[in-house]
């Protein structure tokens, strides 16, 4: 049996994972929150990995607010980029495959077309930047590893755009969604379900991949899946803190 390490367990890819265990069976997981496990710790994370035993590891752990990142740069980076090297470090020693989980913020959004894992990196917030940064950390430790990237993760699970735009939803009149911001929305569930696949058929092949089920859209278009409220377009330069990339869409290998 397959043993699971799983990162970030508290936060939407976490919750997505756990919610989709049952049909592992081949799969023993252990997950660890924030509580049991302080992934920016190198002491706690040495202890953790010598007193338990697992295949593999996928990180979901991440500072993943956009804007927040911007006022708090250390926080990012200790997240986003000083974990990921930790935990490398770690797997490097105890011969455990590393999942990371990245995103499409590590590129401009300036191309046109989506991106392929062969695109240059060229991130325009610090967000993007400090998850650019764990990428590198994770490449120089060179453990067995794959790089995932993903793109606009929504689900029923944790904070994300999907809950905060059915909350609004429920208390005003009409909404205003970006529509001048265009990705690859990645319903949570659905990379949960990629990334145990491969885990159960040991089918990571390469150190980078991308992975979105959805089509090139805007928050706007998202939007309109997710409710019938009445929607308003808006301009997301005017009302946001953090630059993001007018079109970070992704190409997914199929």
């Amino acid at each position: 049996m397959k043993k699971v390490l799983v990162t970030g367990a508290d936060g939407q890819l976490g919750l997505a994972i756990k919610a989709a265990k049952a049909a592992y069976p081949g799969i023993s997981f252990l997950f660890t929150g924030k509580k049991d496990l302080d992934v920016t710790s190198p002491k706690q994370i040495d202890l953790f990995f010598r007193a338990n035993r697992f295949d593999f590891c996928v990180n979901a752990a991440a500072f993943t607010n956009v804007d927040k990142a911007e006022e708090e740069i250390p926080a990012a980076y200790l997240l986003n980029e000083t974990a990921p090297r930790l935990l490398a470090n770690a797997c490097k020693s105890h011969n455990v495959f590393l999942v990371h989980v990245s995103t499409d913020y590590v590129f401009d959004g300036t191309k046109g077309t989506p991106y392929t894992i062969d695109d240059t990196p060229n991130p325009i917030n610090v967000y993007g930047a400090s998850k650019l940064a764990g990428e590198k950390a994770i490449e120089n430790v060179c453990c067995n590893y794959c790089i995932v990237r993903t793109s606009w993760l929504y689900s029923e699970y944790g904070t994300n755009f999907q809950t905060k735009i059915l909350a609004k939803a429920k208390s005003l009149p009409y909404l205003e969604v970006a529509c001048d911001l265009y990705g690859t929305p990645t319903y949570a569930p659905n990379l949960a379900v990629f990334l145990l696949n491969k885990i159960r058929d040991l089918a990571f092949v390469s150190n980078m991949e991308h992975f979105s089920d959805g089509k090139t859209m805007s928050w706007y278009d998202l939007a309109k899946q997710l409710t019938t409220v009445e929607i308003k377009t808006t301009t997301a330069i005017f009302n946001l803190k953090a630059k993001r990339p007018m079109n970070s869409a992704l190409k997914v290998k199929t």
